[in-house]
């Protein structure tokens, strides 16, 4: 008989924990929707479904936890981390002094690649700038609905 030594992962079971808690979070929320009618399948169709994913993935991480079936975690990186909230922060600081939407995805996406080890900066300055392009297009003239508009959005239009 082979003698193991279990250890229980307090992470995990931290994050179990997180993602049962959003779930009653969610499952609650969805509670509270009040709806007049409803055709087929009503607006509280999503929240359930996802309500039911997040307890299901925390009581994968329970077992997990349990089973000490988590790989042993790498040190972490921090750079990455600064540099996504820093594009968060950039995105905020920028839709909140006028700057709009194209400009703030720009940034953001950029600040995204570097932290995933892209190095090439201008380039994805340049794929922020179309895909933000893109998506400002397509929600404000194909949609009818409204972004946060900046300078560059005024010469489009919008």
């Amino acid at each position: 008989m082979q003698s193991q030594d279990r250890r229980v992962d307090p992470a995990g079971i931290v994050v179990a924990a997180l993602l049962a808690v959003l779930a009653g979070l969610i499952f609650y929320d969805m509670t509270t929707l009040t709806i007049t009618q409803t055709y087929g399948v009503g607006p509280k169709a999503m929240p359930i479904v996802v309500a039911t994913g997040l307890i299901l993935l925390a009581i994968g991480n329970l077992v997990l936890a349990f089973r000490d079936g988590f790989p042993e975690r790498e040190q972490p990186a921090h750079l990455p981390i600064v540099l996504i909230l820093g594009g968060l922060i950039a995105v905020i600081a920028l839709i909140g002094i006028g700057g709009g939407f194209i400009l703030a995805m720009t940034i953001l996406f950029a600040a995204t690649a570097a932290a995933f080890g892209r190095r090439a900066i201008l380039v994805d300055l340049a794929i922020g700038f179309a895909l933000g392009l893109g998506t400002y297009l397509m929600f404000s003239k194909l949609l009818s609905l409204s972004l946060p508009a900046g300078p560059l959005e005024r010469l489009l239009g919008g």
